[in-house]
């Protein structure tokens, strides 16, 4: 109790003139703490921010040839060009990508949370297509218009992605609720390499205008170094909140090898391209109704559930649905979680525990057990195994107080199981 005290008290603290004052901590080491860089962000904080400033000044360069492009598909430098052509072009690329950007906000705007690093990366791939787009445009006048505004369209999208990805990774990175702060750092350091951009475009675009090819080259080049730069930068996150993906990868080596995965070692390990799309193995927070339309199936699901959340297992397409409590926190959710992991993995390969080895084999074995016969069966063996794997999630450094976990916003109550004790 003294040590925590020790954490929180400031001890002392220095001032510059009179610039703001900053304070120093104890920590946990017996070394001293101040506030402010590096202590104040997540220790990804630099790897991530350079390999970002090399994303974004060559996206930049690109951006500008992908602009010369579009100018001269419009008509600029033509004296047969007319404005209001010009103009209504312009006018359809604007109008579709407003529309693309409500409909992508409406239609995934809850999840981008939950695959913050997926959906970034996915968001500058995409900002690179569309650039392509603008730049072959001019190739193709009879599909201007459709190109430009299919561009857009995927600009827009890019907006609403990186958009929100960039605040979910804000949140993440700063470490002493200044998120106001790491925020503008972040924009004036954007700004500045955007400046460098600017520059060098300037003295480019002279060089590779009358040469297509060239230009094209110059192109291929800077997307190349754009997607690894984006890459590399997004790699080098460390997130201590687990979301689906991770928490699989945790859950499968614990199940295996009986130790939890340190944050770090996830992480390196969290695929990439393929993760940004939700899995439809395991769906939390559904309505009970899908799951149920008589009394009887609605005693046999409650029956053996003595959590706050009730689990429905789909053995031909191993797909698990779960239904939350009102009740239900973030520990639930991951129990919940946990949970319909687990019996996925009855369905895998690999080692498991003695007692999930049983019941693989009985699962395997035919005729089959009723889903719900099993579900009841697993709650038994995470009664056990839980609590043990939450403490070893909290000791490698994973923060289970929240979670990253896609959860829709159904919840329900019922009457408890004959064989929940109220203690």
């Amino acid at each position: 109790m003294a040590d925590d005290v020790g954490l929180e008290t400031q001890l002392c603290s220095e001032q510059f003139g009179s610039g703001e004052a900053r304070g120093c901590r104890a920590a946990a080491d017996g070394s001293l703490q101040w506030e402010g860089f590096p202590d104040s962000v997540s220790p990804d904080y630099l790897p991530y921010q350079l390999w970002d400033s090399v994303q974004a000044f060559a996206s930049s360069l690109s951006g500008s040839l992908a602009t010369q492009a579009v100018l001269l598909g419009i008509g600029v430098g033509n004296a047969k060009a007319t404005v209001s052509a010009a103009t209504a072009t312009w006018l359809v690329k604007d109008s579709t990508g407003m529309l693309g950007r409500i409909v992508f906000a409406w239609w995934k705007g809850s999840k981008l949370d939950c695959n913050a690093k997926q959906w970034r990366l996915f968001a500058d791939i995409l900002n690179d297509v569309a650039m392509f787009l603008e730049i072959m445009a001019p190739v193709y006048p009879i599909c201007f218009t459709m190109t430009v505004s299919t561009s857009n369209l995927a600009k827009c999208i890019v907006s609403v992605a990186g958009g929100a990805t960039r605040a979910a990774l804000t949140v993440h990175q700063a470490r002493r609720n200044n998120m106001a702060d790491v925020s503008a750092k972040d924009s004036s350091q954007e700004t500045l390499v955007n400046l460098a951009g600017l520059l060098v475009s300037l003295l480019m675009l002279p060089l590779v205008s009358g040469c297509p090819g060239f230009s094209l080259g110059c192109f291929f080049f800077l997307t190349a170094l754009h997607i690894y730069a984006n890459y590399r930068a997004v790699r080098s996150l460390v997130m201590e909140t687990l979301n689906e993906g991770r928490l699989r990868l945790v859950l499968k080596h614990y199940l295996q090898r009986g130790e939890v995965l340190d944050p770090t070692a996830a992480n390196r390990m969290e695929p990439l391209w393929t993760g940004f799309w939700p899995a439809p193995s395991l769906s939390l927070g559904v309505p009970l109704h899908r799951l149920v339309s008589s009394v009887f199936e609605l005693q046999q699901l409650v029956e053996g559930h003595q959590e706050p959340y009730l689990l429905c297992w789909d053995q031909s397409r191993n797909q698990v649905q779960v239904v939350l409590n009102q009740k239900a926190g973030p520990k639930t959710v991951l129990r919940a979680a946990t949970h319909g992991l687990m019996l996925g993995a009855l369905q895998g390969d690999g080692p498991l525990p003695a007692e999930l080895e049983e019941l693989r084999n009985q699962v395997r074995a035919g005729p089959k057990k009723e889903s719900w016969v099993i579900v009841k069966e697993t709650h038994q063996v995470l009664d056990m195994l839980f609590p043990k794997f939450l403490k070893g999630l909290q000791d490698a450094g994973w923060k289970t107080e929240k979670h990253q976990l896609e959860v829709d916003e159904w919840r329900a109550t019922w009457l408890l199981s004959p064989e929940k004790k109220v203690l």
